[in-house]
């Protein structure tokens, strides 16, 4: 049985690294010694690495599964035979069946 996951590893690493930004948006907010925060570390840089990291998680999330997908590989060192015998010659598909008709009762 071949399970295949939501995320591939290119995606958690995404997600992790846009935690790590997260994280040191927080941080840098906190480090500004200004009255109220309201210094470049509070008002400027902590809010822009905030907003980059929720794009990072955002990509993250979206971005398709990343990494290897399993395939089945032959059991054999030979390539696959050809078939015996050559297909049978085509033939048309069968007409489509008469679709029932609607009468609007007349006033």
């Amino acid at each position: 049985m071949n399970q295949r996951f939501a995320f591939g590893p290119r995606n958690y690493r995404l997600m992790f690294v846009g935690l790590a930004v997260l994280a040191a948006g927080f941080i840098t907010m906190t480090l500004d010694r200004t009255d109220y925060g309201e210094g470049f570390l509070g008002i400027t840089l902590g809010p822009i690495l905030l907003v980059i990291g929720f794009l990072i998680e955002f990509w993250a999330i979206m971005a398709k599964p990343g990494g290897p997908v399993e395939t089945p590989k032959p059991t054999t060192g030979t390539l696959p035979t050809p078939l015996a015998t050559p297909p049978a010659t085509p033939v048309a598909p069968p007409a489509p069946a008469a679709r029932p008709t609607y009468n609007k009762p007349r006033s």
